[in-house]
């Protein structure tokens, strides 16, 4: 494995609708907001998945577990813990959960703008952009 490779990972926020997606790297701990992938009910289109892994070579992967506030489960989070397993029996890299509690929020704070005044484009940047948080923060802890 290339020194390149095992410091790069891909983030995703797990949604019903889109997953935000973002790679990110060790050295600086710092990642760039991907295109959203637009999911069926939680289910994502592999061949989607299949191309960033293709195109970037990730190390691992970085999930946010969207947890309620008062740290209990959610359906929500047994599908995002459900994604992230199926990311590492289908690539067999790492695949490490996140808390994103509040990774939206400041997404959306970050762009400016109130969730309720996002068009559907803007949402899945949102997305992407949680993502970004999401996989910095676990980049972070890492150092």
């Amino acid at each position: 494995m290339s020194a390149d490779r095992e410091q790069r990972w891909i983030g995703f926020d797990f949604g019903l609708g889109w997953i935000g997606v973002a790679v990110g790297q060790r050295i600086t701990a710092t990642a760039t907001p991907l295109d959203s992938l637009r999911v069926r009910d939680g289910i994502p289109n592999w061949d989607d998945i299949d191309r960033l892994i293709k195109d970037w070579q990730p190390a691992g992967f970085v999930v946010g577990m969207p947890y309620n506030m008062d740290g209990s489960e959610n359906e929500i989070l047994v599908r995002a813990n459900k994604f992230r397993k199926r990311l590492h029996g289908r690539y067999g890299l790492p695949a490490i959960g996140v808390d994103e509690r509040l990774s939206s929020r400041e997404a959306r704070q970050q762009m400016g703008r109130e969730g309720s005044s996002l068009h559907k484009a803007r949402l899945a940047n949102v997305d992407s952009l949680s993502a970004k948080l999401i996989l910095e923060t676990y980049l972070q802890q890492a150092e």
